[in-house]
């Protein structure tokens, strides 16, 4: 287990890296500090960082291999389909089964005003799911 003085180092150094835009060496210094599902704390953060530094250096193909495996990278990589505008990616992940991803397209259509259009994303790729159902038919206002 890493003390806190290691994770002052490792801060410290991710974010003059960041500064920079020194992706590569932010990215290289939190990845070897990063544990998923980590119960020490500042593991499983770091690789919930990891996953953000990955599209901060627009690494979208790595978070992406990397979310056929990792739910976290799954979850960073839906929603940066969903902050680009990228239906027709989220529709391709919800359709093979990916809730977020789902969750998302549903959010973006409604963003856009196609309120007809989320209701039907929903009937044609998960009627059952009443989450995705409420979020299609929540009164914006």
């Amino acid at each position: 287990m890493k003390s806190s003085h290691d994770w002052n180092v490792i801060h410290d150094a991710v974010r003059a890296a960041e500064s920079r835009s020194d992706w590569g060496a932010a990215i290289s210094v939190v990845s070897a500090a990063a544990r998923c599902r980590s119960a020490d704390a500042d593991m499983h953060n770091a690789h919930l960082w990891h996953m953000d530094l990955l599209v901060k250096a627009e690494l979208i193909d790595e978070l992406a291999m990397l979310a056929r495996a990792d739910v976290h990278a799954r979850r960073r990589l839906d929603r940066f389909l969903y902050e680009n505008g990228c239906d027709g990616d989220l529709r391709q992940r919800a359709q093979r089964g990916d809730k977020a991803a789902l969750y998302y397209l549903v959010k973006l259509l409604r963003r856009r005003g196609e309120q007809i259009a989320a209701q039907q994303v929903v009937d044609e790729i998960d009627p059952a799911d009443q989450y995705a159902l409420e979020l299609a038919t929540r009164d914006s206002s």
